[in-house]
């Protein structure tokens, strides 16, 4: 879903009318395509101006505008005494988000892509904080948000699955989703076409991103037909290997891509209907070239 922005315009809020302001007079612009990263210590108001930007809380003063109907939202900490079991409860945020069964399958499948080690049957409070922080991002990812708003989204990961939720908000992002993440860690600011921000004393300020090594994205997809066009449809920049699949008319596509290519590659493979079996960022150990494709085995 695509929308032409968000706008947060004088944005102030205080809890209870002795204590201090929390947030101070805050403008943000949120657009497509330019995902805004949030940093600052504990107590700087990110998730309060996290929660505002969802609609999870209203602002004392000011307003958000341009918020979309739905939107998907992971806070820092997801409800610690939820006793449905995974399955139930991604059903029941899809219905709550208006989503149908498709929406369902998808969160299902970017589960597997984010490594997650339980079953749908288990309770959500029997989980790990890693797997039900993917759970909670399961949902957000997948319920057809216009604004995608995360509260350190990473924190939890482990190292196979924090480079695929970068990948998977690089995609969204090009395709026109809206992006706010809150975020401590390096991968938030290496999102394609970052905006950082420090939040400080209720304040925001730009803060320039750290420069980082070059690195490829290395992109896993299955499908049925022929694999050549596939291969032939990617967009240019696509090292690839085909290899034969598990059924008689499958197939296994192994991509290596520049990193400032990934998300566009994801994205195209999603549309045509790929299914993505893992993505992952690794830093360069020898040159991708752009537009080879190396089918080095195909069924």
């Amino acid at each position: 879903m695509e929308v032409e922005g968000v706008r947060l315009e004088g944005v102030r809020k205080r809890y209870g009318r002795r204590s201090s302001e929390v947030l101070v007079g805050i403008d943000l612009h949120l657009r497509p395509g330019r995902p805004v990263v949030l940093r600052g210590g504990n107590g700087s108001g990110k998730s309060t101006l996290l929660r505002i930007a969802a609609g999870a809380s209203s602002p004392t003063a000011g307003r958000v505008v341009g918020r979309p109907r739905t939107v998907g939202y992971v806070p820092d900490r997801l409800p610690a005494q939820q006793r449905m079991p995974v399955g139930v409860y991604l059903r029941h945020l899809a219905a709550i988000h208006g989503a149908g069964p498709d929406a369902v399958r998808e969160a299902t499948e970017l589960l597997a892509v984010l490594g997650f080690t339980a079953g749908a049957a288990t309770p959500m409070l029997q989980l790990s904080k890693g797997n039900a922080q993917k759970v909670g991002l399961a949902q957000a990812l997948t319920c057809g948000a216009g604004l995608v708003v995360l509260d350190e989204p990473w924190s939890g990961l482990d190292a196979d699955a924090s480079p695929a939720l970068a990948a998977r908000l690089d995609a969204m992002s090009a395709a026109g989703t809206v992006v706010l993440v809150a975020d401590h860690t390096a991968h938030g600011p290496r999102l394609a076409g970052a905006q950082v921000y420090r939040v400080e004393a209720g304040t925001l300020r730009p803060e320039e991103p750290a420069p980082v090594a070059d690195e490829i994205t290395v992109i896993e997809l299955a499908g049925d037909g022929d694999p050549r066009a596939a291969v032939r449809t990617l967009p240019p920049g696509a090292e690839t290997r085909v290899v034969p699949g598990p059924g008689p008319a499958s197939w296994r596509l192994r991509l290596r891509v520049p990193a400032s290519e990934g998300d566009a590659v994801l994205a195209a493979a999603i549309a045509r209907g790929a299914t993505v079996l893992a993505v992952r960022r690794e830093p360069v150990d020898r040159p991708v070239a752009a537009g080879r494709h190396a089918q080095e085995a195909h069924r």
